[in-house]
């Protein structure tokens, strides 16, 4: 039987999950997060309920996403996020003519960062060498890419799949027609 909480009982039910999944006691918690263990445990009974400020702490401290605390449905699940395309975040800024779709979550920023590419035709995206050792993963969803990496350069077209070095200068580049493509950066 599936029990409807109220946003504060969920909340409180939601913390508590997460603070044990990640093996932390109250007292942790609280030297991670500067809320007080007194505050916490009033939290997690339901007997207060936090600032936007304290949640925003309290999140940043479990690595879970704000929105997900009060998402109805099962946390015991196997699906643990599903990130649904109105509110998945993009970056206009970078290259000419792209829009880039940040499809890794936050706390895997580093390691291992997946993003999903789309250029209009004679789009580019330029990057300046990442850290030592960083390699991408790039598969071209549509249309045709151009990849440079130092001194060398590749055409992929469709379905292609390329592996190259990032710790050089590189780019990506579109022909005259729209491209997309499902990027990988891997951090050794």
């Amino acid at each position: 039987m599936v029990t409807k909480f109220n946003i504060a009982e969920r909340l409180a039910l939601r913390l508590k999950e997460a603070r044990k999944s990640k093996g932390l006691n109250l007292e942790a918690l609280s030297n991670l997060s500067g809320v007080s263990r007194s505050m916490l445990s009033q939290i997690e009974r339901g007997e207060s309920s936090p600032t936007v400020a304290t949640l925003w702490n309290l999140t940043r401290a479990l690595q879970v996403d704000f929105a997900g605390l009060l998402d109805e449905g099962d946390t015991e699940g196997t699906i643990k996020e599903i990130m649904r395309a109105s509110r998945t975040p993009s970056i206009d800024s970078q290259g000419e003519g792209c829009q880039i779709h940040i499809l890794s979550p936050p706390d895997q920023a580093g390691m291992l960062e997946v993003y999903e590419i789309t250029f209009s035709a004679n789009g580019k995206l330029i990057s300046e060498p990442h850290r030592q050792g960083c390699v991408e993963h790039m598969s071209v969803l549509e249309g045709t890419l151009k990849v440079i990496a130092g001194d060398e350069e590749a055409e992929l077209f469709m379905g292609d799949t390329i592996r190259y070095a990032a710790d050089c200068p590189h780019s990506i580049h579109a022909n005259a027609s729209p491209a997309k493509a499902l990027l990988l950066v891997y951090n050794s």
